[in-house]
């Protein structure tokens, strides 16, 4: 389908990508998926790429871009290659909105440059065990010291994207109880050094899909945290979060469109060059009808995922909009891949096949950054139902 969100520098970022993603990371994907997180140093070849700097404002070592064009583009090229970034995605898209929006200036001088460079890698700690969605009925604390000048950390955090190799973590914690009229009151976040003593990374949790990006148990044992990491307000944190979600769930949705669009590619290739009976799998009526209803749904997930990375762009993405790409994108891509898969046969059940791993990688989706359930009520509340 003919698109108009990406210019002629976006297409030669893509070329430059995809050799990258070609040379530096197929030829070790294997080794990173069997070791379940990829190495250290894989983040300074991002980082020196200019990955890491694309939305960080130039005086801080970054290229001082406003556009999500950039990621929407790893998105497909990583997808179409069958390969992640481990939890590169996290750095980006979740964490620097932060910084950008709540660092003062002393802190933006401290952060971003380690930031843009990949000395310093960041990850986002907001569920803990048994609370899932419900953030509110966050446990964590941060208890101000007497004399002020620090907080003290206590708690736990699971489900945390990158939190194996993160150097700092942006934590959610309580600082005031919650109000009688608004549980969501007195939530703050603070940018925590992750070699802070009583700071502990737990288990390397084993998932399903996923498998290079490495994701992690945290606990907080009397974490000393300097009132200048502090992100923000106090107890203004709940608000904080809701304002990053629209970009985060964009995000989700656009990374799910492009997962269907590159099971399609795989199914395609697969279906052209194996034999059955003596003929090409292609060749069977039903394999052409399976790719072509696959192609239509996938257009379809192009355009919403467009439009809703235009309206980002613009900052006039609003939370209903959001929710409805992410549900959209997700449950079309579920589908997708494993219609696709199924055209693989039993091979599709491999998991030296793109197909497999992309079946695997796919499922989160509708369960991370709100699982559908919440979008369809963000959505039905938005229709005033």
């Amino acid at each position: 389908m003919r698109r108009t969100v990406f210019d002629d520098d976006h297409e030669s970022f893509r070329q430059t990508l995809r050799a990258f993603i070609a040379s530096e990371v197929v030829p070790h994907y294997q080794e990173w998926f069997d070791a379940g997180l990829v190495p250290r140093k894989f983040y300074y070849q991002l980082a020196e790429l200019g990955l890491f700097g694309i939305n960080v404002p130039e005086e801080y070592g970054g290229a001082g871009l406003d556009t999500h064009r950039f990621e929407a583009i790893q998105y497909e090229e990583t997808a179409r290659a069958g390969v992640t970034f481990g939890g590169s995605g996290v750095h980006v898209l979740l964490a620097l909105p932060y910084l950008k929006m709540l660092a003062t200036e002393e802190q933006k001088q401290r952060y971003l440059p380690k930031f843009v460079s990949g000395e310093e890698m960041w990850a986002l700690a907001m569920t803990e065990p048994g609370t899932g969605s419900d953030l509110a009925g966050m446990k964590s604390t941060a208890r101000r010291s007497d004399d002020g000048s620090h907080y003290v950390l206590n708690g736990a955090k699971t489900f945390i994207t990158g939190g194996v190799h993160a150097d700092r973590v942006i934590v959610c914690a309580r600082t005031s109880p919650p109000l009688e009229t608004d549980r969501r009151f007195g939530i703050s976040l603070f940018a925590v050094d992750t070699t802070s003593e009583g700071y502990t990374v737990g288990r390397k949790l084993d998932k399903l899909g996923l498998r290079t990006s490495d994701t992690a148990e945290l606990s907080f044992t009397d974490v000393v945290v300097p009132v200048e990491d502090l992100l923000g307000e106090p107890d203004q944190g709940f608000s904080y979060l809701g304002r990053n979600l629209p970009s985060e769930r964009w995000g989700i949705a656009f990374g799910a469109y492009a997962q269907a669009a590159a099971a399609v590619r795989f199914a395609t290739d697969y279906v052209q060059q194996r034999t059955v009976f003596g003929k090409e799998v292609a060749s069977f009526q039903n394999t052409k009808f399976e790719l072509a209803a696959c192609q239509a749904k996938v257009d379809a997930a192009q355009a919403v995922a467009d439009r809703a990375l235009e309206a980002l762009d613009a900052g006039e993405l609003t939370a209903a909009e959001a929710a409805s790409a992410k549900l959209f994108c997700t449950e079309v891509a579920s589908e997708v891949i494993d219609r696709c898969l199924q055209l693989h046969g039993g091979y599709g059940y491999m998991n030296e096949y793109p197909i497999a791993r992309l079946y695997a990688d796919n499922r989160v989706n509708r369960i991370y950054g709100g699982t559908s359930e919440v979008m369809k009520t963000i959505i039905a509340k938005s229709m005033g139902l």
